[in-house]
């Protein structure tokens, strides 16, 4: 995950600001709450979240995305065959004398 290249553009920024920001909008609505007496009650200001989320987001939208680097998605080695997805059950020998497994899913 090092080598993973991170973009910097205004956009991507911005963006990475949301988190912070939400957490500080929480914090002052939670200090305003305890200053003034419950005057300022989460249960009643908690769009505030939802409007500095959703300024957040539109100033990354009209942001500048020059120089903008998309992630890099994952490319499976070739000549390397993906691993089977396990269930947690141990597969069924089949019984003695045959080649085939003792139950099958083909309608029978």
């Amino acid at each position: 995950m090092a080598s993973q290249v991170r973009c910097h553009c205004q956009s991507c920024t911005i963006r990475s600001l949301t988190g912070p920001a939400v957490v500080i909008t929480i914090g002052v609505l939670f200090l305003l709450h305890q200053l003034r007496g419950g005057e300022f009650y989460f249960g009643h200001t908690w769009p505030v979240i939802l409007v500095v989320i959703g300024l957040v987001q539109l100033a990354a939208a009209t942001a500048s995305r020059e120089g903008h680097v998309e992630p890099v998605q994952f490319v499976p080695v070739p000549g390397v065959p993906p691993a089977p997805p396990s269930s947690g059950v141990p597969p069924v020998p089949p019984p003695a004398g045959t080649s085939q497994p003792p139950y099958t899913t083909s309608g029978q």
